[in-house]
């Protein structure tokens, strides 16, 4: 088979003959191989003659063909019919070659290798020493092969195999409850501790309230006072315009009176004093140095502390308490005599209301008495409140003292004149 293939060979193409050409001269070529021979020959030729030259690629003779070329050269139907037949036989007979030995036919069945070798292979390549076999003997005793191994598959691999996709299913469903548990163990941990640092929290912010409540207590009423005076005073600035305008000298000279008196007794008003209050503990300052080593287990004993307002001079006003007194106030001896010249002037002041009694006495001692009262309360070392307190006292009592005087001076001017 080798030896024909090469005489069903195109000596130009070293390929089977296609579509075989024969010339004048005998020789045979594929007729795609004369037309390129042919093209090379007319791309040099200087000329055109009505007969085209061929050179025979072979005995190199030249053969004239006619106008229409290769076309007109007769085929060669024996040597067609010959290599169709050729390629017929060649793709069922011929068994494939070896691509590491050429021309080496494969036919040994390698049993290690599972693969065709040829006789080179067996002997000299890299096949040497394996088991071998007739490839159609092979097919034969692996043939039933399959249905034993399905048997194998089928009498106890399947039982285990189920056996064990069950047992690895209910070993999946308790891992995942017992993953379940510790989610809902993790989260009530959790939801607890924010509950106590909830509450821990809200007591905090009790003790801050409580706190902010006293610091209203302890500045309000001063501030409202400082207001009330403003308030009195852009009123006297007001009414001095008033008392500018009075054209009468008996209604001038009463109003001028009146605005005397108004403006002495909001200058003779003592100003409130500022006294800085302090809050104790710092809520940073106590979280770092009480909280900062408080443990999960500890929180319940985390400390809240008693948030307290106090004065430079350590009068403490604590939260949610009542306010407690020195233990001096409690002594009956020590302020007995500021305390009695107190009530006595407080008596004396009294007098005036009787318009029977000791009236010029007290006309000419008011003044007096006010500021009297006004340095004797100063005298005192009072708590803040009850300072607040002291304070708000003895300026309704000199505001009593202030109107009271007016009420007087204006009954003995008027008086007499009701009787004319």
């Amino acid at each position: 088979m080798d030896n024909l293939e090469e005489d069903l060979t195109c000596s130009v193409c070293y390929a089977l003959f296609t579509d075989p050409r024969v010339l004048p001269c005998s020789h045979t070529f594929c007729k795609s191989c004369l037309d390129g021979v042919l093209q090379v020959s007319t791309n040099f030729s200087i000329w055109r003659p009505l007969r085209l030259p061929l050179k025979c690629p072979n005995c190199r003779s030249v053969v004239e063909l006619p106008p229409n070329g290769v076309d007109a050269l007769p085929i060669n139907v024996s040597l067609r019919a010959i290599i169709e037949k050729f390629q017929r036989d060649g793709q069922h007979a011929r068994p494939p070659t070896c691509p590491e030995h050429p021309r080496q036919p494969l036919n040994v069945y390698c049993v290690q290798d599972r693969a065709l070798i040829c006789g080179f292979c067996l002997t000299i390549g890299q096949h040497q020493g394996h088991a071998i076999d007739d490839l159609q003997t092979a097919y034969l005793k692996e043939q039933d092969a399959p249905a034993r191994l399905v048997q194998q598959l089928t009498d106890n691999r399947w039982a285990e195999v189920c056996g064990l996709v069950e047992q690895l299913e209910q070993e999946k469903c308790r891992c995942e409850s017992l993953v379940r548990q510790d989610r809902e163990a993790v989260a009530q941990f959790f939801q607890g501790v924010e509950l106590l640092l909830g509450r821990k929290k809200e007591e905090y912010m009790a003790a801050l309230d409580a706190a902010s409540v006293e610091v209203a207590r302890s500045y309000d009423p001063l501030i409202e006072k400082l207001k009330d005076m403003k308030e009195e005073q852009l009123n006297l600035i007001s009414l001095s315009s008033a008392v500018q305008d009075e054209d009468s000298p008996l209604a001038f000279l009463e109003k001028v009176h009146l605005f005397r008196v108004r403006v002495k007794s909001l200058t003779q008003t003592p100003m409130p004093k500022v006294v800085p209050l302090y809050i104790s503990p710092r809520a940073g300052e106590f979280l770092r140095e009480h909280w900062a080593k408080v443990t999960v287990g500890g929180l319940e004993e985390g400390p809240v502390p008693k948030v307290t307002c106090h004065a430079r001079g350590g009068c403490l006003i604590q939260h949610a308490l009542p306010v407690s007194l020195p233990k001096s106030w409690l002594d009956p001896h020590r302020h007995t005599l500021p305390i009695t010249l107190l009530l006595i002037l407080v008596a004396a002041a009294g007098l005036f209301l009787d318009p029977f009694g000791g009236v010029s006495l007290g006309l000419s001692m008011l003044s007096p008495v006010n500021e009297l009262l006004q340095h004797l309360t100063d005298q005192f070392i009072w708590p803040f409140d009850i300072q607040v307190l002291v304070e708000d006292l003895v300026t309704n009592v000199s505001s009593c003292i202030c109107s009271l005087a007016d009420r007087i001076h204006q009954y003995f001017h008027f008086f007499p004149q009701a009787f004319q």
